[in-house]
């Protein structure tokens, strides 16, 4: 039997807007009656809604009490409906199936190819200077009526992402918020670049050397700040020149046309060798302790069942995720750590969420 119940003190004292106070309801009763109308029977009701008997005649009781009408009586060997359980079969069936379906998971195919929809993807330059054209590329391919809105990260608060105006949300996680959802995509980490021709190239690394280039870091913030700022600052190897420009894909135009050299995420760079060295480019291994970091995926729960949103994020992280995109791929396992939240390991599809909150 369909479980529409719904708890008396969900409606105790509530007002249905102009009426008095809604008296306790059981949606059980609704069911009950579209049946009893359709067969005309208490035994036939009884088998379709798996109950005995005894209890579909209590229930067709608690129907007559609660219409005030007796809605079936006795003629002959069955039943008839009366006046008004005529006036009631259409209605009740109407209104049964509609709770049904408002109480049940949502069905059906989606269609990508009807959605209209625009969906807002907050990423720093570097994912949107790599993944933009291929994305938009794949998206109006299968939703022609999807539009993409590529949003700033001025700053990495959550609140975007809770008020509903980022749906996504691509990035390293700095983020304390409990509920998001979490998907890691790929690892990544710091390298070098500097120019073809540059001393630093020559042989290994050193050092001394990096400490005697002259340095063009990325800093949103316009700061000599970030993990490898500290890093070189931590080793007494902070350059006496340098300079700091907004973004990574600044800092390799520069290196490309001075004696500079930089530190950039590896994503950041071409798939390939050559086409970095087509830019007089060309990367090195930094002569200084780094560890690798993962870059995830970020929702709010809100959007965690939603077909339109599953496609969408689906669709990003597999154009990231792929093999031609060339990225050392997160774990299947999707393990996270969420600064605060402790380390969680997500189920088989890698989806992490720290715990349920209010």
């Amino acid at each position: 039997m369909c479980k529409l119940l719904l708890h008396q003190a969900l409606f105790r004292n509530r007002k249905l807007g102009y009426g008095e106070p809604m008296s306790d309801i059981d949606l059980n009763l609704l069911v009950a009656l579209d049946v009893l109308l359709e067969e005309q029977s208490v035994t036939a009701a009884a088998k379709r809604l798996r109950l005995s008997p005894s209890a579909m005649s209590r229930t067709l009781k608690r129907l007559r009490d609660t219409t005030g009408d007796p809605l079936l009586v006795r003629a002959g060997r069955g039943l008839v409906p009366t006046p008004r359980a005529i006036e009631l079969r259409e209605r009740a069936h109407v209104v049964a199936r509609e709770a049904k379906s408002l109480l049940s998971p949502a069905r059906g195919t989606f269609d990508t190819a009807s959605l209209v929809r625009t969906f807002t993807l907050r990423a720093n330059a570097a994912f949107i200077e790599r993944f933009s054209v291929s994305l938009i590329t794949a998206i109006r391919g299968q939703a022609p009526g999807v539009n993409l809105r590529f949003a700033p990260k001025p700053s990495k608060t959550v609140e975007p992402l809770r008020d509903g105006e980022i749906d996504l949300e691509i990035g390293v996680i700095e983020t304390n918020a409990p509920e998001l959802m979490i998907r890691g995509l790929f690892e990544d980490r710091f390298v070098g670049v500097a120019p073809h021709d540059h001393p630093i190239l020559t042989g290994d690394a050193t050092q001394a050397h990096l400490a005697s280039c002259r340095l063009v870091l990325a800093s949103p913030n316009g700061e000599f700040s970030g993990p490898m700022a500290s890093t070189l600052q931590a080793l007494g190897l902070a350059p006496p020149f340098y300079t700091v420009v907004p973004t990574f894909a600044d800092a390799l135009r520069i290196v490309a046309g001075t004696d500079h050299v930089t530190i950039v995420p590896d994503s950041c760079l071409p798939d390939t060798s050559r086409e970095l060295e087509s830019r007089s480019l060309k990367r090195f291994t930094l002569p200084v302790p780094t560890r690798p970091f993962r870059i995830s995926a970020l929702w709010h729960p809100r959007w965690n069942a939603d077909p339109a949103h599953r496609w969408f994020r689906e669709s990003v992280m597999g154009l990231v995720r792929a093999p031609e995109a060339g990225l050392a791929q997160a774990p299947e396992s999707g393990l996270v750590q969420a600064p605060g939240a402790g380390l969680a390991q997500a189920p088989e599809s890698g989806l992490v969420q720290t715990h349920d909150t209010d």
